[in-house]
């Protein structure tokens, strides 16, 4: 049986959430920045870590700036 890359326990056939080519727990498949449990497919990943799409991927990982989304100038 497989281990959850959070846990390291085993993953049983009953409880696998499948997401970014590994099987977790459902309790353990959370975001890297603020813990929210996630849904496969429906998150952003980076460095093998799971996050958020909005606002914690975009806010760690995104263009930085004033404002995040205007015409203000950007470093990237």
């Amino acid at each position: 049986m497989p281990n959850c890359p959070s846990c390291n326990k085993a993953v049983y056939f009953a409880e696998r959430v499948t997401s970014l080519g590994k099987d977790w727990h459902r309790g353990c498949l959370r975001c890297g920045k603020c813990k929210k449990t996630l849904t496969p497919g429906s998150h952003a990943e980076r460095e093998g870590k799971p996050y958020c799409s909005n606002p914690c991927y975009s806010s760690l990982f995104g263009p930085g700036g004033f404002g995040r989304g205007g015409a203000e100038s950007y470093k990237y």
